[in-house]
C-alpha cells in the first residue's frame, strides 16, 4: 500500500472550508488505496481556543475513518493583531521543523499553503530530504494579504514572505492549484513547473438535500462561513439594504469579526438580518433545509481565490449570489448557478436583491433543481481524484 502525509494547518474536528478540503484529499487518496497520515496543529479552529480534549496536551496521535492524525502543540489565536498572529503560527513551525527533521516520514507529502511560513519550513526540510513534495496551494499569499491590506507593499514582511514565496513553489516537486490563476501566476515566475487544476468540490451527491419550499415564508439568503476580515461580513450588514424587500439574511459562524457583527445587529438591529452563531455540519444542514440562497462574499477581490462555498452550496441545490469578483464571476456565470454582483458594488448587489425579492417561491423552486443538476454535473469531486491519480500527481 502506497504512503502519504498531508501537512496542513487545519483538520476536522475543526470547522471551515479549509478543514473540509484536506479531509476529504485525505479520505478519496485512502479510497484510492493509500495509506494516509495527517500532520496538523492541535484542533482550536475557529475560535483560537483549544478544544477541551487537546487542552493540556503536547501533541495527540488519533485515529479518524481509518487515517493517522498526529496533531503538535500550538499557541492558538484568532488575534486581529499581527504580531499575535504571527507567534501563533511560529509555535507550530517550530515543532513542525523538529517533528519533520527527526522523524521518519512517508516519500510522497502534500503541504497545504497557505499559511505561508508552515509550508515554508516544510517544504525546506523535507526538500533536503529528497521527499516526492506536492504543494497545494489554495490562495496566493503574500498576494491576498497585500490586496486585503493586512501588510504593507515592500515592507520587510512583504519583502520575506516573497522570499518564501518564490522558495516554495522552486522547491516543489509539483504544484496542485484551485484556480486558473493560481496556475497562471505560479507559470509566471516558474514556467516549466508541472501544475494542475485541484478545484475544492465537495464530495459527489447522488441525492439534493431535501428542500422545503415555505410559499408563505419570506425569501432567505443565508451566510455560513469563517467571518474573518477576507470575508467583510460586518460591512455587508451595514451596507445592503434589505427594507422593503421580502427577503430575510442569515448567518451563520464564528471568527474575528463575530462581536462586532454582534453588535452591529443586536444593539444597532440591522432590519431582517439574524445571526445564529457557530453550528456543526450536519445541524447547519438540517437549518438550511429551509432556506432558499446562499450568499458568498469577498471584501475585495483577492487574485486566485475561488471560493469553495460555491462548489458546496450549489452541489446541495442552493442558487448562489456571489460577491466577490474573479474566477468565482466565471464559474458561477458559466453553470448558470445564479447571480453575480461586482465585488465591492453595493448599489450592484442591492439592485440583485431587489430582483430577488420580486422572484416567486415556485421560479425558485425550479432554479434549485437545475442548480443541482448542473452543480453536480461540473463538479465531481470522484472524477479529478482519478483524473490526478492518472497523471501520477499522488
Amino acid at each position: 500500500m502506497k504512503e502519504i502525509l498531508i501537512i496542513s494547518n487545519y483538520y476536522p474536528p475543526e470547522n471551515g472550508a479549509a478543514a473540509n478540503r484536506i479531509e476529504l484529499l485525505a479520505l478519496k487518496l485512502k479510497q484510492n488505496n493509500y495509506k494516509v497520515f495527517i500532520l496538523c496543529p492541535l484542533g482550536n479552529y475557529p475560535k483560537g481556543k483549544l478544544f477541551p480534549e487537546y487542552k493540556g496536551k503536547f501533541s495527540v496521535t488519533e485515529n479518524r475513518d481509518g487515517i493517522t492524525v498526529k496533531r503538535l502543540w500550538i499557541y492558538p489565536s484568532v488575534s486581529n493583531n499581527l504580531l499575535v498572529r504571527l507567534i501563533s503560527v511560529l509555535s507550530f513551525s517550530l515543532g513542525l521543523f523538529f517533528y519533520l527533521w527527526i522523524k521518519k516520514t512517508p516519500n510522497k507529502i502534500v503541504v497545504q499553503s497557505p499559511p505561508l511560513l508552515i509550508s515554508f519550513i516544510s517544504v525546506f526540510v523535507l526538500s533536503l530530504k529528497k521527499k516526492k513534495l506536492i504543494l497545494n496551494v489554495s490562495d496566493l499569499w503574500p498576494l491576498a494579504v497585500i490586496e486585503l491590506k493586512a501588510i504593507k507593499e515592500n515592507s520587510i514582511s512583504h519583502k520575506f514572505s516573497l522570499f518564501m514565496e518564490r522558495l516554495i513553489y522552486k522547491k516543489a516537486t509539483l504544484i496542485i492549484g484551485q484556480s486558473n490563476e493560481i496556475i497562471t501566476h505560479i507559470h509566471s515566475s516558474f514556467p516549466e513547473k508541472k501544475c494542475y487544476l485541484y478545484r475544492n468540490f465537495p464530495e459527489n451527491r447522488s441525492v439534493k438535500l431535501e428542500l422545503e419550499h415555505l410559499e408563505k415564508e419570506p425569501i432567505k439568503i443565508f451566510y455560513a462561513g469563517l467571518l474573518g476580515i477576507a470575508q467583510g461580513i460586518t460591512e455587508l450588514c451595514q451596507k445592503i439594504n434589505l427594507q422593503g424587500l421580502n427577503i430575510e439574511l442569515h448567518l451563520f459562524g464564528d471568527g474575528a469579526e463575530k462581536r462586532q457583527l454582534e453588535d452591529l445587529i443586536y444593539r444597532q438591529k440591522v432590519q431582517n438580518v439574524f445571526f445564529h452563531g457557530m453550528v456543526n455540519r450536519e445541524e447547519l444542514h438540517s437549518k438550511l433545509k429551509t432556506f432558499d440562497i446562499a450568499i458568498v462574499p469577498l471584501k475585495v477581490r483577492l487574485y486566485g481565490s475561488v471560493p469553495s462555498k460555491i462548489f458546496e452550496y450549489s452541489s446541495l441545490g442552493f442558487p448562489i449570489l456571489y460577491f466577490g469578483g474573479g474566477e468565482g464571476e466565471i464559474i458561477v456565470e458559466e453553470n448558470n448557478l445564479g447571480w453575480v454582483a461586482e465585488v465591492g458594488d453595493y448599489a450592484k448587489l442591492n439592485s440583485k436583491l431587489k430582483a430577488i425579492s420580486e422572484c416567486g417561491k415556485l421560479d425558485l423552486k425550479k432554479m434549485k433543481n437545475s442548480v443541482w443538476e448542473n452543480s453536480n454535473y461540473a463538479f465531481d469531486l470522484d472524477k479529478q481524484i482519478r483524473l490526478l491519480l492518472e497523471e501520477d500527481v499522488f
